[in-house]
């Protein structure tokens, strides 16, 4: 089974938040974390990797709070996974040469490799904004979520 992990799931929650207030500039993170339903242990870890990746800006003090380091529009869910889980890889045989004994004869690693090229252009193309948009037009957060089981 191909499943994101969950602080990849709740990543991509925290970015699609900021993404949908993008007129508010910056939020309080345990406001985000209320709003997105992620649990309070996760949260800060993953507000670091996400600013650590250029994805988010933090900022502290009492007015401080997170907000996305550019426009949703530049932040693609490739990205995010990216900074999660390391690169999308749909098989351990597409990890490079000498990943398969078979290489190129196989005919299921050329299948998986065109599978993949479709996957990651389709993540490269979905942008926050998008997403954002998107979950503008459903009644409530339920609607987007969970984004994974």
């Amino acid at each position: 089974m191909i499943r994101i992990n969950r602080q990849t799931d709740y990543a991509i929650r925290v970015l699609l938040s900021l993404a949908r207030e993008t007129q508010a500039g910056r939020s309080a993170s345990a406001r985000i974390g209320e709003q997105m339903l992620i649990p309070k242990a996760f949260l800060s870890r993953i507000i670091a990797r996400l600013a650590q990746a250029d994805l988010l800006h933090t900022f502290s003090g009492r007015d401080g709070g997170v907000q996305l380091a550019r426009s949703p529009e530049q932040i693609t869910l490739a990205e995010v996974l990216e900074t999660m889980e390391g690169p999308f890889l749909l098989s351990d045989c597409m990890t490079g040469e000498d990943a398969c004994p078979f290489e190129n004869g196989c005919p299921v690693r050329k299948r998986w490799g065109r599978l993949q090229t479709v996957l990651v252009e389709e993540l490269k193309r979905t942008t926050f904004a998008e997403l954002a948009a998107e979950s503008d037009h459903d009644p409530g957060p339920g609607a987007i979520l969970p984004l994974t089981r």
